[in-house]
C-alpha cells in the first residue's frame, strides 16, 4: 500500500469513527468530523500530512504523488 492510499484509508476510517460517535455517543462529536475535514484541506495546500510519520514508520511506501515530508 502506498502512503496517498493510507492517507485515504485513515481519514475514511476516523470520519467513519466520529460519524458513529455523533450519532450514538454525542451530537457535538461532529466538531471530530470537522477536524478531520479541515485537516485534509490543509494538508492539500501545505503538503504536511501528520498521518504519512505514522504510515512510513509501518513500512509504507512512497507514491508517485504522495505528501512530501520526510
Amino acid at each position: 500500500m502506498t502512503i496517498e492510499n493510507g492517507v485515504r484509508v485513515v481519514a475514511g476510517a476516523m470520519i467513519l469513527i466520529s460519524v458513529a460517535l455523533t450519532l450514538y455517543v454525542h451530537p457535538l462529536f461532529w466538531i471530530f468530523t470537522a477536524f478531520i475535514g479541515l485537516s485534509l484541506i490543509q494538508s492539500a495546500f501545505t503538503g504536511f500530512c501528520p498521518p504519512t510519520i505514522l504510515l512510513r514508520k509501518l513500512g509504507c511506501k512512497d507514491g508517485p504523488s504522495s505528501c512530501s515530508i520526510k
